[in-house]
């Protein structure tokens, strides 16, 4: 199975390099200045599970794919998915499924628009990493999984074959038949994490410490649960808890990545992550003010962005 996985950063470079290490016919697509660090200092992970140097990895560049892959993997950023589904569209033939790791759900959407919606499946991964100032890119802890699935829920043979290739690889590997309740699960834990983190600037510990923490924690949870509901897909009862208990746990550190970048200046995903589950949530009449506090403080964010030098 000839694999490309779009990248090779935090997300694409470690799951591409896993499967490059296990023996598959891995191709990362890159810019030319990435493609240069690669050629010249290999793909450097380094991991708690064990780090990889993996010499001169294969690589190619937009203008130089010529023909398709059985298998696309993307993870890059939500912002950056429009010009990544252009990067790779001439490896899309007809018989190449493409694998998204993204959270939200609106890239299915855009996805289906542009390759048709048999062409995609569902899924996610679980991995905190990040590149070093040297292009090495360092796991930052001992997860490491990827959960995909039909969106329909059947079992179909190409799942199958994917989850042969991707098994062993080095990483925790899942075929779902319930994948879109699992992102949307994903969601609702990301979108109250990121979105009370990041209006709060603190982590859970500091918030439930103040006055109201808790109540907004809880109230930002319910509101992204409700719209899951109103979209088919309330959480299951263990998992609303176990989020419940994560977001408010006293003297927790916990924040997300989201508010990691607003500290560092970073470009953030406020659309994709809070402002579509706010779209869902209006369309389907259900509750969503405290969403829209937070959506307007990260656009707010992103506007004071666009005035600060480069």
């Amino acid at each position: 199975m000839r694999i490309l996985v779009v990248g090779a950063g935090a997300v694409g470079g470690y799951f591409g390099g896993r499967m490059l290490a296990a023996g598959r016919d891995v191709t990362f697509l890159v810019r030319e200045k990435r493609a240069q660090r690669l050629a010249q200092d290999g793909l450097q992970i380094k991991s708690p599970v064990g780090d990889l140097s993996l010499p001169n990895p294969p690589t190619v560049q937009k203008q130089d794919l010529q023909q398709a892959y059985d298998l696309v993997i993307l993870s890059c950023k939500a912002y950056d998915l429009a010009d990544a589904i252009d990067s790779f569209a001439a490896a899309v033939g007809p018989d190449t499924t493409i694998l998204p790791l993204l959270n939200g759900m609106q890239h299915l959407d855009m996805l289906a628009a542009r390759f048709g919606a048999e062409k995609v499946l569902g899924g996610q991964c679980v991995i905190a990493s990040t590149v070093d100032a040297d292009g090495a890119i360092r796991h930052l802890n001992t997860f490491h999984g990827m959960t995909f699935g039909e969106r329909d829920g059947t079992e179909s043979p190409r799942v199958k074959a994917i989850g042969q290739q991707l098994a062993g690889a080095g990483f925790d590997v899942a075929v779902s038949t319930a994948i879109l309740q699992s992102m949307w699960e994903k969601w609702i834990m990301l979108a109250s994490l990121a979105g009370s983190t990041s209006l709060m600037r603190s982590n859970i510990g500091d918030i439930m410490a103040a006055s109201g923490g808790l109540e907004f924690v809880n109230g930002l949870l319910g509101e992204a649960s409700g719209v899951a509901a109103a979209n088919g897909h309330a959480p299951g009862g263990p998992f609303f808890e176990r989020t419940r208990k994560m977001l408010t746990e006293t003297g927790s550190t916990l924040t997300a990545s989201m508010f990691r970048d607003i500290g560092n200046g970073a470009r953030i995903e406020a659309d994709h992550i809070i402002g579509d589950l706010l779209r869902r949530g209006r369309e389907a009449a259900v509750k969503t003010d405290l969403l829209q506090v937070v959506y307007t403080h990260l656009k707010t964010y992103e506007a004071r962005l666009l005035h600060q030098p480069a």
